[in-house]
This record gives structure tokens, sequence and C-alpha cells, in this order.
């Protein structure tokens, strides 16, 4: 694999971590100091604010600065957010708190781009992908142990001690991000004429790309939001929550080690019903019980689901546009993909309390069947395109 690949899956695994840990604690910390239960999720709503409104400067920033100096600030955004996230937590102040993961949000929105630049540094974007996505295993065990060290270790701090491990995890994927080599936008391809975004945003492939990216992103954070809130509700304690949203995690990750495999196999499309399978299966399997083994099994269930399709769409995108295309057409796929996330951030807290788990559950069934009715049209059109008028490089 390419090394520069590899330095990405690095960088892209320790930014990782960091969302990863918020997800872990932030619920907990918005119960323990937000002033109203309405709230409750409102840091972590807060983090995925940070992360769209980033999604379109940061294409264009990069457009004009490069992939490396549009990294490297977004990195430093991150740390900024890392260190307030430590004192706003030292002083018990939960709207600081919230400011703080909006700073690390903006990091993170910067660092959602890496699986562009690696599909853009390499031969093989499916394998590219899943190498960058893969690294996500090592958040999946360091994120949620490390929220669990802290507070056994130092349990008056409120978790405050965590954010300055943070801040040294995005210390080191700032200086390695400094030894990638980018493949940057040439002169010659800027040159090339430009179609204007309505054109590629309307495209067929570009809108089920960006649609199944949405769905599978969307449902997977509003489960997962609202999972540690569920577990509290009914007596389970952080050691036992943080454990699923590892194993959570390892789901979202593990498969990339051969998801981009059996993507180039079996195609983007079959990739995609095997992952709203999945996230079905998930959503029943929390509709049987509420013991640990049911929501860890579930947990599991959505993420290797949400790797499933979001991969998926991820190449499937990258195909839609030119090369001097690239900055407009991912700056808008990232916005609309993470708005939705940043709703349903927002709204777990409150869907959980107010209508229930289970009915929470229940009623995403009914997303994921629009979904598979979504992509089967778009399969059968594609069919028969593809039988009247064979076409080269569609986008």
């Amino acid at each position: 694999m390419n090394k520069n690949v590899v330095l990405l899956a690095f960088c892209q695994g320790l930014i990782t971590t960091g969302n990863i840990l918020l997800v872990t604690i932030s619920a907990l910390v918005g119960k323990a100091l937000s002033p109203s239960t309405t709230f409750i999720t409102f840091p972590v709503a807060m983090q995925m604010l940070g992360l769209l409104v980033t999604t379109i400067p940061a294409s264009l920033i990069m457009a004009k600065t490069g992939r490396k100096l549009g990294f490297s600030l977004g990195n430093s955004i991150g740390i900024c957010g890392a260190v307030l996230g430590y004192f706003s937590l030292m002083q018990s102040e939960f709207w600081l708190f919230s400011f703080a993961t909006f700073l690390i949000g903006i990091g993170i929105g910067f660092a959602t781009l890496y699986r562009f630049a690696a599909i853009e540094a390499s031969d093989k974007p499916a394998v590219a992908i899943s190498t960058v996505m893969a690294s996500g295993v090592v958040a999946a065990i360091l994120g949620p142990n490390l929220a669990v060290w802290v507070n056994h270790h130092y349990p008056t701090l409120n978790y405050a001690n965590a954010f300055i491990a943070l801040a040294f995890l995005y210390s080191i994927a700032l200086l390695l991000l400094q030894l990638v080599k980018f493949n940057e936008v040439s002169q010659t391809q800027n040159s090339g004429e430009s179609r204007s975004l309505k054109t590629i945003a309307t495209s067929p492939k570009f809108m089920t790309a960006v649609f199944i990216a949405m769905v599978s992103y969307t449902v997977m954070n509003l489960l997962m939001t609202a999972t540690p809130l569920a577990m509290h509700r009914h007596g389970f304690d952080l050691a036992e929550s943080a454990l699923v949203i590892e194993w959570h995690v390892l789901g979202m990750f593990l498969p990339s080690f051969f998801s981009g495999k059996l993507i180039e196999r079996f195609g983007q499309v079959t990739m995609m019903y095997a992952g709203i399978v999945l996230i079905a299966l998930c959503c029943l399997v929390n509709l049987l019980g509420l013991s640990h083994w049911h929501f860890l099994a579930a947990l599991f269930l959505l993420g290797v689901g949400w790797n499933f399709m979001f991969i998926s769409a991820t190449q499937m995108v990258s195909q839609t546009y030119l090369p001097h295309e690239r900055a407009k057409a991912q700056a808008t796929n990232e916005f609309l993909v993470f708005s939705m996330v940043t709703l349903s951030a927002l709204s777990a807290g409150w869907l959980e309390a107010t209508v229930g788990w289970q009915t929470l559950n229940l009623a995403t069934l009914p997303i994921l069947l629009i979904t598979i009715t979504w992509l089967t049209v778009y399969k059968i059109k594609q069919k028969h395109q593809l039988m009247s008028k064979p076409t080269i490089g569609e986008c």
C-alpha cells in the first residue's frame, strides 16, 4: 500500500479517537452538567455542527492552499478545542465545554476529507478508502478505554484529563501530516472545463451516493449517541456502556480490512444492500431485549452495516466528478451528509427521553425500507440505461 495512504490512515485513526472519546462521555457530561434534559446531547450536537459548518470551507480552502495546509489548519483547531475542553471541565462549565466540542468538530470536519485524499493518492480507490477507515480500529479501542481509565483514576476531574491526552494525539497527527506527499490538482487539470454544481449534484449516481451516505451516517449516529443514555437509564454503568461503544466502533472500522475487496468483487450497490440488512438486524436485536448482550450485538451490527454503506457511497461519489471539480463536489457531499448527522446528534437525547429506546429503533425500519426502494429503482434505471445506450465514464 502507498506510503501516503498509510500515513493518512494513522492520522485518521488519531482524529477518530477524539470522536469516539466524545461519543463515550459527552452525553454523560451533558446529563451531569446541562441545565435541562433538552440539552443533554447538546455537546455532541455542537461537535457535529462544527463538522457541518466546516465541510464547505474545508474543501474550498484546500482547493486554494492544498491538502497539507488545510489538514494542518484543521488539526490545529482540534488541538485548541481539546485544550479548551480540559479547562471547561475543570471548571464544570457546560456551555464552554459545548464550544470546545464545536472546535473539535471543526478539526474532525477537515479530517473527513482524509478518505478523499487517500483516493487521490492511490490507483485502487476502494482499498485506499478501506485502509484509511480501518485505522478506526485504534480509535475503537483507545477512545472508550481512555474515558474509562481517566474516570477510574481521576474521578473528581470530570473526564478533564482525557482532553489533555486528546490534544497530545492530535499533535502527533499534525506531525505525521507533514510527512505526507499529497496528490494536488495540477494547473493543467484546473484548466479543464468545469461543469456546474447543479449538473454534478443532480446526476443519479451522485444523488444515490449522497443519499446512501446520509442514511447510513444519520441512522448510525442517532442510535450510537442514544445508546449510552439508554444503557444508563436501564442501570448500566460507564464501563459497560464504554464496552458497547468499543464493539460498535470495531464494527464500524474492523471490516475495512476487507470491505474494499468485497466492493471490488460484488459491487457498490450489493454492499449497500448488505449494509441496510445489517442495520435492520441491529434494530431488531434492540427490539428483542435490553440486556448488555442485546446492546453489544446490536451496536456491532450497526457499525458493520454503516461500514458497508458508507465506504461504498464514498467510492461511488468519487466517480461522479473530474479532478478540477472535486472541491465543490466533495463540499456538497459532506455538507448534505453531515447536516443530517448534526440533526440526529441534537435530537438523540430528546428522542430517547421522550419516545423511548425501542420506539426509536422501531421508527428506523421505515427509513431503511425507503432506502432499499431508492437503491432498487437506481439499479433498475442503470441496468436499462446500459442496455439501451452504453456510456463511458458516466458522471
